[in-house]
């Protein structure tokens, strides 16, 4: 025997119910916030270079360190930049987001968006 409650098994009903819910709402509001603005911001720094290394290959071909060009570098910092929007997702994240999905998460698995919609007479 164990003194931990018994996890219910979350349901269709549960999912709607809980994809309706404001925690619900909240948490993909405040993701996006932060997803969004981080792809446009990736995607025009990758664009540029791109558009860079095809339209201004004099450019990108200046040396900088002995053999390394600006294109190199460039080419390099994309990975930077990579890991630096990984790394600060998951400090956004850990911050922000976790709390909120454990939050929903054990709503779920005590079946209380069930018995919400129930109660408001929510269709699933």
């Amino acid at each position: 025997m164990t003194d931990q409650p018994r996890i219910a098994e979350p349901t269709a009903e549960d999912f709607m119910a809980a994809q309706a819910s404001l925690q619900f709402q909240s948490l993909r509001s405040t993701h996006r916030r932060f997803v969004f603005p981080m792809t446009v911001f990736f995607l025009v720094w990758f664009f540029l270079y791109v558009l860079l290394s095809i339209y201004a290959p004099s450019f990108m071909g200046r040396e900088v360190l002995g053999n390394v060009n600006l294109g190199v570098i460039l080419g390099l910092l994309q990975f930077v930049t990579t890991f630096g929007i990984t790394a600060a997702y998951v400090v956004f994240a850990n911050k922000n987001l976790d709390s909120q999905a454990q939050d929903i998460r054990a709503d779920l698995e005590a079946g209380d968006f069930a018995s919400r919609s129930r109660s408001t007479g929510q269709e699933a």
